[in-house]
């Protein structure tokens, strides 16, 4: 589980901002590992514009000078909440709703909601994102990243170009983004050094962590996904001979399998039939499909795959947060 720590003593954890600047927190997410799968859920959830967070983790991607509502749900009408950060400007609405204006400066910063009356507290790494028109030609700072189409398909808003980008560094790579995901997991697969670029959308995060919720409820016990694939570039996606339009080059996809019981970057044998074939891809792919229709699984619809082992990979799923329904795979 994890488990918010929280003490008088200075933080043991340095966090990194591009500005130059390493800032002490007083609150840390400390991964507590069990045998036991513990989705994670917080005491209560807290809102960033539209989105809903039930978790004690979670990461938001916002631009330099973006502001924030922050609020937080409850059934108690007497709590009262305070927001901890560090950095950025806040604006108190209520005792449990704030505006938060994100730095000019690119980089990751931690927010902190807490109840007042047991200090149960929800973290939200925040993370200023590079702009969109920082690209020079295809790269940004050295980091190849291709050309966006200039079109979106069908004018869908899904497929515009992103409003900018993550910057991953050594440094923050292993930073725990949801309850059961770090950042460096959705990385693109070309080579580079650091720094790195990507995309993510936060709704993905929060529809693999509800998958990896009810895998675990169906008797499949994973503390995360490997992500064989996540952020793709521009330039990767069409070196590997991937469609235009792919949803990987938004940072809403992720193709992955469960690799529990022997860490060898291959599917489990889930049916256990000593075999890891298409059947172990089509357990998860079931468990997925059966959530669609259902109302809590409404505004994180999208694409479903499965796939079959070749002699490149191994059978995995693809999931992806594109608005509406499609199915395709072997």
């Amino acid at each position: 589980m994890i488990r918010i720590v929280r003490t008088l003593r200075r933080y043991t954890r340095l966090c990194f901002f591009p500005a130059g600047l390493f800032f002490l927190f007083s609150f840390i997410a400390v991964p507590v590992f069990s045998s036991e799968f513990s989705p994670q859920k917080a005491e209560f959830s807290v809102r960033v514009n539209d989105l809903v967070i039930p978790y004690q983790i979670m990461s938001v991607f916002a631009m330099p000078g973006e502001k924030l509502s922050i609020g937080v749900n409850t059934s108690s009408e007497k709590s009262i909440f305070y927001l901890h950060s560090w950095i950025g400007k806040k604006k108190s609405i209520s005792p449990r709703q704030w505006v938060w204006e994100a730095p000019e400066s690119p980089g990751h910063y931690l927010l902190n909601i807490v109840n007042a009356a047991d200090t149960a507290t929800v973290s939200l790494n925040v993370f200023v994102l590079v702009p969109f028109d920082q690209i020079k030609g295809e790269d940004l700072n050295g980091y190849r990243i291709g050309k966006y189409p200039q079109t979106p398909l069908k004018q869908l808003a899904v497929y515009k170009p992103p409003r900018g980008f993550i910057e991953v560094t050594r440094e923050n790579a292993e930073t725990l983004i949801s309850p059961h995901f770090r950042l460096g997991q959705f990385l693109c697969k070309q080579e580079s050094g650091y720094p790195k670029y990507l995309v993510l959308k936060e709704q993905l995060l929060l529809k693999l962590e509800l998958l990896l919720e009810r895998i675990n409820q169906k008797g499949y016990h994973c503390n995360t996904f490997h992500i064989m694939s996540g952020y793709r570039t521009p330039y990767y996606n069409k070196a590997i001979g991937n469609v235009k339009y792919s949803q990987h080059v938004y940072g809403g996809a992720a193709d992955f399998f469960i690799d529990e019981n022997s860490k060898d970057e291959m599917m489990d044998d889930l049916n256990r039939d000593g075999k890891i074939n298409f059947k172990d891809a089509a357990i998860i792919y079931e468990i997925i499909d059966g959530l669609y229709g259902k109302n809590f699984y409404e505004r994180l619809t999208g694409g479903l795959a499965r796939y079959k082992k070749t002699n490149n990979h191994g059978p995995f799923v693809h999931v992806d947060v594109r608005g509406f329904r499609t199915r395709w795979g072997d």
